[in-house]
């Protein structure tokens, strides 16, 4: 019977530190939502500083031609040149952001996009949707991005028995 009171008070008494350690994440995921939340709303301003704000010092951006800057002086540079041309008038809306920890500081979150008012050159494909991954890190209390991927979405096909075949065949 001892050993059954140990046991239940060893339980009881680790249960608030249970709910401490579970705590934490859903308060740093409320804080990457956040961060998706000034993403947009720096992108709709066109504010390429408050941007570049988002990323780490080192942080970098494969945007969705595939380009990829490094560095916050290279993404400052090209966003101020892509803001007051082609997307000078766009406006984003984050739709949904998934978020998954892989340790206490790091985290990988997909975060699915809507986009109008694009100008895009001829030849280049319309962002009208699509999803980011991003790496982000949790420094000095503040999560920042550390690497972004982002990609134009399509809606999804399945291809067939033979797994497509020659371009423009079925």
């Amino acid at each position: 019977m001892n050993r059954n009171y140990f046991t239940l008070m060893s339980l009881l008494l680790a249960m608030p530190l249970c709910a401490v350690a579970l705590s934490a994440p859903s308060e740093d995921e409320a804080s990457i939502r956040r961060l998706q939340i000034e993403q947009a709303d720096a992108w709709n301003r066109h504010d390429a500083a408050g941007y570049v704000r988002l990323f780490a010092p080192e942080g970098d951006i494969v945007n969705v031609m595939g380009w990829w800057w490094q560095g916050h002086e290279q993404m400052q540079a090209k966003l101020s040149a892509v803001f007051s041309t082609a997307f000078r008038t766009s406006e984003l809306t984050i739709t949904s952001t998934d978020v998954r920890f892989l340790t206490p500081t790091i985290a990988v979150a997909h975060v699915h996009w809507t986009m109008a008012g694009f100008h895009m050159p001829p030849g280049l494909p319309e962002p009208r949707e699509g999803i980011e991954i991003q790496v982000l890190q949790k420094k000095a209390g503040h999560w920042l991005i550390q690497s972004f991927q982002n990609t134009i979405g399509v809606p999804e096909k399945t291809f067939g028995a033979g797994g497509g075949g020659a371009p423009g065949k079925p």
